[in-house]
């Protein structure tokens, strides 16, 4: 596999609730994590002493953060609307050579920020909020 752009990797929003996906305008970095808790079940019976893990057990979640500049009113517009609505709508985050999450993520965190000779910048981070569905590319 080849090297692959960063900015190949695209984060979504639905912008209307019905599965009109647009891309978060103005990222100039994204980065999106999966986790997965473990359900310790070592006991006095356990081979050698090793701990034990059940299969399939623990909440499993992921996190995106991205950070960029202000360039699109529509999507940044929605953004903060979803923020201060408390919404869990659904996102599309796309992997280069991976494939496509998509799912209702919050908007967790959201920052503004910007100098006397500089851009105006934005910092978000959204949490899963659902079910995630992939798909390999």
């Amino acid at each position: 596999m080849a090297a692959q752009n960063g900015r190949d990797l695209l984060l979504k929003v639905d912008m209307d609730g019905n599965g009109l996906f647009q891309t978060v305008a103005g990222l100039r970095a994204t980065r999106i994590s999966f986790n997965a808790e473990t359900v310790d079940v070592t006991n006095l019976d356990s081979q050698g002493g090793w701990r034990e893990l059940l299969a399939g057990a623990g909440i499993k979640s992921a996190s995106i953060s991205g950070a960029g500049v202000f360039k699109d009113e529509l999507t940044d517009g929605r953004i903060r609307e979803i923020f201060f609505d408390g919404a869990h709508p659904q996102f599309e985050i796309i992997v280069p050579d991976f494939g496509v999450i998509e799912g209702p993520f919050q908007v967790a965190g959201l920052e503004y920020a910007g100098t006397h000779n500089g851009e105006a910048t934005y910092d978000m981070s959204l949490a899963s909020a659902g079910l995630l569905d992939f798909t390999a590319l």
